[in-house]
């Protein structure tokens, strides 16, 4: 097992990008879970799913607070993820650790070219 600390700062780091960007907390607790605190990978992402779901709520819970936004715009793209995970969570047996890590790389890659252009 990981020493605590390492997993306490690694949830921390997630909390605070997915505070500060509304999201991505998972983009970063992946690595940090597999490569810094030894967790096996497969396991690490399925830890990022329930880690992530209650820092989005809570980020989400605070943005909407604070901000003058319309929930009901969030509503299709919440159907398409609710489907996307459901499969994403039934395929994920399917698939080697090592397929796994290269499609998380190809979205990251793909996000930072978005977002740069």
């Amino acid at each position: 097992m990981a020493d605590k600390w390492k997993l306490r700062l690694s949830g921390a780091a997630a909390g605070l990008v997915n505070g500060l960007f509304g999201g991505g907390g998972g983009m970063v607790l992946l690595p940090l879970l597999s490569r810094w605190c030894g967790v096996e990978e497969k396991k690490a992402f399925a830890t990022c799913v329930a880690v992530i779901f209650p820092l989005c709520v809570l980020s989400a819970a605070i943005f909407l607070l604070r901000t003058d936004f319309d929930l009901s715009a969030a509503l299709p793209y919440l159907a398409g993820g609710l489907a996307g995970g459901w499969l994403g969570g039934r395929w994920m047996d399917r698939v080697s650790a090592v397929w796994l890590r290269r499609i998380f790389a190809a979205f990251l890659l793909y996000g930072g070219v978005r977002y740069l252009l």
